[in-house]
């Protein structure tokens, strides 16, 4: 029985490399069928709506999809898209998978380190936002709560434990941040209780950042609250090579959205320089989300090894190939 996925091609290069990906997922004979949905910009020109209805439909349908870098206009009125949708579908856990790929530049070798991040609350549910009328103060709420805390850390440890992980770590800022930081810090102390297999720490958001730079080796798992984990998931693509090679998957109870976490990069559309490393490593998380365990390893291990085999690469990875021959190599590797 084949399964139909929701397919946002996405602004700038997302139609490139969601393209890319798709050539991927018929090569490994995935048996997936693809409706593709709008949209971003291109959404908004053509629906007066950055996310239409049907796209919506299309989702809640299919529960899984697989999202390329969408464009939110900026100014006042329009809020993230992406934002949007994990609050629509309680898509509670960002996961952001960084490990080390030989041929990549980076100033590290051997980094394996997942963040999970909380997805729909803290500072970036902007609650309560506000400017006052002389434009002089400006304030929101950051709102943490038992429930997101408790599904977000059971998640990690969960995660840890399916994937023969060793530590998590569980990052705040309590000392500071004694009510909101702390009921996680709390909240996740319980959850470890019910993981004594799975070492657990407890580390301050700016003593993480800076050991993460200086020795990231430390890191095996790393659980936190949503503006410290979009930080700290970014600084660990960082580690790894950048943005280019950071997959991202964005989990709840009933849906998963996949996608690229880098921009649209307008100002490279349509020039096939593309690389699409983060997209097709989201593509394998997918396939792991649905079971294929197997398809996603051969998936990984060919993005490997033709970054490793400097084969055909985009320039960003020092080649001088193009998204389609970078496409080329990783499915004769397949």
């Amino acid at each position: 029985m084949s399964k139909t996925i929701s397919v946002i091609k996405g602004d700038g290069i997302g139609p490139e490399i969601m393209k890319a990906s798709i050539r991927v997922l018929d090569a490994l004979e995935c048996g997936l069928e693809y409706e593709y949905v709008e949209a971003g910009l291109d959404a908004m020109e053509k629906h007066g709506d950055l996310l239409p209805e049907p796209t919506l439909d299309s989702i809640r349908r299919n529960r899984v999809a697989l999202k390329g870098p969408l464009t939110t206009p900026i100014g006042m009125g329009f809020r993230s898209i992406n934002v949007t949708l994990r609050e629509i579908f309680d898509l509670y856990a960002n996961v952001r998978p960084v490990i080390s790929v030989p041929g990549a530049r980076s100033r590290y070798d051997d980094v394996d380190i997942i963040t999970v991040r909380e997805n729909t609350e803290g500072a970036y549910l902007a609650a309560d936002a506000m400017v006052s009328e002389d434009g002089a103060m400006a304030e929101s709420k950051m709102v943490i709560t038992r429930k997101g805390s408790e599904r977000v850390t059971r998640y990690a440890f969960e995660l840890a434990r399916r994937a023969g992980r060793k530590k998590v770590t569980l990052v705040h800022k309590a000392n500071i941040l004694k009510a909101v930081s702390g009921l996680f810090l709390d909240v996740a102390r319980e959850v470890a209780e019910d993981y004594p297999d799975i070492d657990c720490e407890e580390m301050i958001v700016d003593a993480t950042c800076m050991k993460l730079v200086m020795d990231p080796h430390q890191f095996d798992v790393i659980v936190t609250t949503n503006l410290f984990g979009d930080i700290i998931s970014d600084l660990c693509a960082g580690l790894v090579g950048g943005l280019g090679l950071a997959p991202g998957a964005n989990i709840g109870k009933d849906t998963a959205i996949f996608e690229a976490v880098h921009g649209s990069a307008p100002d490279i559309a349509g020039k096939k320089l593309a690389n699409p490393c983060a997209l097709l490593l989201s593509t394998a998380q997918m396939l792991s989300h649905l079971d294929m365990q197997d398809r996603a390893e051969a998936l990984h291990k060919a993005v490997v090894a033709t970054i490793a085999d400097s084969d055909r690469t985009t320039p960003d990875l020092g080649g001088s190939g193009n998204t389609e021959s970078f496409t080329d190599a990783i499915i004769e590797r397949l």
